[in-house]
């Protein structure tokens, strides 16, 4: 008897009780005989053929309907003896095994304080052992945790803690030119007269105790070791009762936005968010198939670190290593070539920096296979560098948003070198995609507009700020990125930028992205970022900020020549730059508002 099966689109024949192609596995409830990877969720590019800038990710997989607590039981339980984390500067390495009892016997220590489901408890301090312990210490004790960009300063510490209202925080003592504790004590001096949990402080009042790392007894703190003795039997059975009353669509994590126009804004994500976004992923890289170890550079603060890497233990049982508490290029080669990393992840700026680096040669790299470029646009003459000289051809370029727990589209491991630095990939499996034009109506393909996406990467919004959230999220659940971008036939999407970065110059819209590409083609660029400065005649002009190649001298005579003749002349920039570094966040991501705040006052304009 033949029969057919219709599934996501693509009819299939079988002979019942014939499994005449071993790539075809039987349906034992429908006898049917099902392609091997739909059934095992085998993720490559969709074939499809679109007319209008919409479009969804279809998965043979389903969404993961379970805790982040959970997820890190399950594979504890797959993987015990592996390694699950390795932090190259202070020499901690951890089994599964040992750092699920320790992260228990943290969350046991939380609970013993006193901190109940739903608190909030920030996390504040550079990568380190205790950071992740934190970080999965909450998800098990049904903690919301509050990441702190390590680089706050006093008032941005204060507004981030008022703002979702804290009870507790995890602080590193001090880190390069940060001294955390004389900040916590300048803007709590109650500490100075108060015990341990016990903290009244008048411009915190929320704030009840102050967890210091390291061994060292500050005045009014708890020492990170002295939480995680607290916690008691009893606590420890709360804790593991507690795994099956916690919802995965309980709130999780407060992430702030980088706050470059207003104040900053916490973006509040699920354990659903979470999991599914490293889930699919995850599955992208090829987690699923083999033992992979990534090298983490990126911050655990930021959502890259976090969710990208940090998560990618507890849902697929990688190694993570962290070469140095913050990004420093040569420990990062080094961590790779002594670890044996598979996979690296990095932005843009910290590519480039490795690939420049004067040791770089003498690594052995060859262990690498794959990875992601993200936090910023990245050229496409680093990409090509990053396949051929640190061996990463299955390379990814991802693109998502904190708000949407990052990502919402990926690239494929087997996608061309020509997809790869021209394209973000495709949709995340069910996740829509729409490109929209100034009235909200879908452009045809190819044609740009603002990309607005929807689906189980959303946030839940931004923490006590439903104004804000409602400037992003409609009732209908989009999610309006700011980002300007296409749609191909094929379902793969292109930045172009933002909107808020666009140049009008006399009345022509100007991309700086495309101007940036085409300059990264000079053989003695090594980086460059295109603004817009203000014009009295034409509103606004073009302005390059050029980064050259070490030992390399360029006029700006040169760069225009350069131009001519290869970009429209309204996009050949007015004003040029030759600049050591551009001002960047902790994450990596260029802070195109300075550059045009300081060169705006720079030039009188």
């Amino acid at each position: 008897m033949v029969q057919t099966l219709t599934l996501f689109g693509s009819t299939f024949r079988s002979t019942e009780g014939k499994d005449t192609n071993p790539c075809y596995l039987r349906d034992q409830k429908q006898g049917h005989f099902l392609k091997r990877e739909l059934l095992y969720g085998v993720d490559r590019p969709e074939a499809v053929h679109l007319t209008h800038s919409y479009h969804h990710g279809l998965a043979a997989t389903r969404l993961q309907g379970v805790t982040i607590g959970q997820k890190l039981q399950d594979t504890v339980e797959k993987f015990p003896e592996r390694e699950m984390f390795v932090f190259k500067g202070t020499n901690d390495r951890r089994t599964f095994q040992q750092f699920y009892e320790e992260c228990d016997q943290l969350a046991a220590g939380l609970v013993a304080l006193g901190l109940r489901r739903g608190d909030r408890v920030a996390m504040w301090g550079p990568n380190t052992l205790e950071w992740v312990l934190t970080q999965y210490a909450t998800a098990r004790a049904g903690l919301i945790m509050v990441t702190i960009n390590p680089e706050y300063q006093i008032n941005e510490l204060v507004y981030a803690l008022r703002k979702v209202g804290c009870r507790a925080i995890i602080s590193a003592t001090t880190f390069k030119t940060q001294d955390y504790y004389k900040m916590l004590h300048q803007v709590c001096p109650e500490l100075e007269r108060c015990k341990g949990g016990k903290l009244k402080a008048k411009i915190l009042p929320m704030l009840e105790t102050v967890i210091m790392l390291g061994e060292e007894k500050f005045p009014g703190t708890f020492s990170f070791p002295e939480v995680l003795e607290m916690g008691s039997h009893a606590h420890r059975r709360t804790v593991l009762e507690l795994q099956d009353k916690l919802q995965f669509d309980d709130p999780i994590n407060i992430q702030f936005t980088s706050g470059t126009t207003g104040r900053p804004k916490g973006a509040t994500l699920t354990h659903h968010n979470l999991v599914n976004n490293q889930w699919f992923l995850g599955r992208r890289l090829g987690y699923h198939e083999m033992h992979h170890k990534i090298c983490m550079p990126v911050p655990l603060y930021h959502c890259f670190g976090m969710v990208m890497a940090s998560l990618a233990a507890a849902v697929f049982g990688t190694t993570v290593v962290s070469p140095s508490p913050t990004f420093e290029p040569e420990p990062t080669l080094q961590a790779i070539q002594e670890e044996r990393c598979t996979s690296i992840y990095g932005t843009p700026t910290m590519f480039i920096d490795m690939l420049h680096h004067p040791n770089f040669d003498k690594y052995r790299l060859s262990s690498l296979t794959t990875g992601q470029i993200g936090g910023s646009y990245c050229p496409a003459e680093v990409v090509k560098q990053v396949v051929s000289k640190m061996h990463c051809p299955e390379i990814c370029l991802p693109y998502g948003t904190t708000e949407n727990s990052p990502l919402t589209f990926l690239g494929y491991k087997s996608d061309s070198l020509e997809r790869k630095c021209n394209t973000i990939g495709q949709p995340f499996p069910h996740v829509e995609v729409k490109i929209v034009d100034t009235n909200g109506d879908i452009t045809p393909v190819n044609e740009p507009g603002e990309l607005w996406t929807r689906g189980h990467t959303t946030m839940l919004g931004y923490w006590d700020d439903p104004d804000r959230t409602a400037e992003v999220i409609g009732a209908d659940r989009w999610y309006r990125t700011g980002d300007v971008a296409v749609l191909d036939e094929q379902g793969y999407g292109r930045i172009v930028g933002r909107i808020k970065d666009m140049i009008i110059r006399g009345g022509e819209n100007i991309y700086p992205r495309e101007i940036e590409e085409f300059l990264h083609t000079h053989p003695k660029v090594e980086d460059v970022q295109v603004i817009g400065v203000p014009d009295k005649r034409m509103g606004e002009e073009v302005c390059a900020w050029i980064k050259l190649k070490e030992g390399e001298n360029l006029a700006m005579d040169d760069v225009r020549t350069f131009c001519k003749g290869q970009i429209s002349h309204f996009k050949i920039p007015r004003y040029i730059r030759f600049v050591k570094e551009f001002p960047l966040t902790v994450t990596g991501k260029v802070q195109k508002y300075k550059m045009r705040e300081q060169t705006t006052r720079d030039l009188d304009l």
